[in-house]
């Protein structure tokens, strides 16, 4: 499927992958409509950072994706939804898991009764290597059995598996794309990255995070939307879940040194109590075998991690960036 001169509507349009895929899709030329999250500020969220010559280019669409008749005025008259409409946080679904299941779940649902009753060409559904817990063997396909180890990851899979219904049930033309951690400009502060960063570059000489061992997939996000964008134009993509990796992984000790080095800090890592997961709950290794979405799309990363590193602490130094975070506190 072509998306050029498509109108597409990205839900989760304010955040951070959302923001960056939607001036990837207008750099393929496409309409588009930008789902935010209605709030008392007028703020567009990351969009409030794009140029203003792409924030001319884009319709705004202001609602609640747990908002059934929202979300129904917003697909209507599209042609491809991408829907990154949800919450992501970890510790924090362990203090509110029902906001998870209201937003994850039900605004899932929402995007698919909607997209089902405007027969939407084809709506791409973002999930996340979380479903998948801790690896059971490596690398991770898509056959690898998923396990809710956070409330955030039981709402994940809950979406994955009313997106598959829908597809089963109703023929909804439904890729449910599933990166593995993505990183870069623009990420929220909950995330680790972000928060060695944000550490480093405001002069702290020791960096606070939890669990050191864990390992990750990490992909720049640039080579995500890339990703999203060429399944959304796979037909055999359709019905299909897809990993979106590099099949490479690095603990978050050796992350934080690399990232100490990149930024010519000096500094040491500590594992902080109130940061650690509870020890059932701790993803302890994803890596992700991405044989599929390349068969399908002959999509493959293009930043090593290095450079995407790189990238990603330019922008972060710049002082208008760098305020808008709080190192000082653990962000859940």
């Amino acid at each position: 499927m072509n998306l050029v001169n498509k109108k597409i509507l990205v839900t989760g349009a304010c955040g951070f992958i959302g923001s960056h895929l939607v001036e990837r899709l207008l750099d393929e030329n496409c309409s588009v409509k930008a789902f935010i999250c209605y709030n008392s500020f007028n703020s567009l969220g990351w969009l409030d950072s794009v140029s203003e010559e792409k924030l001319k280019c884009i319709e705004i669409f202001t609602g609640d994706i747990r908002d059934p008749n929202g979300v129904r005025t917003a697909v209507k008259s599209v042609d491809t939804v991408f829907h990154l409409a949800a919450l992501i946080g970890i510790p924090f679904s362990y203090h509110s898991p029902d906001s998870y299941v209201d937003t994850n779940v039900k605004g899932t649902l929402n995007v698919l009764q909607a997209c089902r009753d405007y027969s939407v060409e084809r709506l791409v559904v973002t999930s996340t290597s979380e479903v998948y817990g801790t690896a059971q063997y490596v690398p991770i396909d898509e056959s690898h059995p998923l396990q809710g180890q956070s409330p955030y990851s039981a709402s994940k899979i809950a979406a994955d598996k009313i997106a598959e219904s829908f597809y089963r049930s109703f023929s909804t033309p439904v890729i449910t794309a599933r990166p593995f951690n993505t990183y870069g400009p623009r990420q929220s502060a909950r995330a680790v990255i972000p928060t060695i960063i944000t550490q480093l570059l405001n002069g702290n000489q020791e960096i606070r995070l939890g669990s050191l061992h864990p390992t990750r997939d990490l992909n720049y996000v640039q080579d995500v939307c890339r990703a999203f964008i060429a399944l959304s134009k796979c037909d055999e993509a359709i019905g299909n879940e897809v990993n979106i990796g590099s099949e490479n992984e690095m603990s978050m000790a050796d992350l934080a040194n690399m990232l100490i080095e990149i930024v010519g800090a000096n500094a040491r890592v500590i594992s902080e109590e109130q940061r650690i997961r509870p020890k059932e709950s701790e993803v302890e290794r994803l890596v992700c075998n991405n044989n599929l979405i390349k068969e399908l799309t002959e999509w493959e990363p293009e930043i090593s991690l290095e450079e995407g590193l790189l990238r990603t602490v330019k922008w972060f130094r710049k002082k208008d960036n760098l305020c808008k975070y709080k190192s000082d506190i653990y962000n859940i």
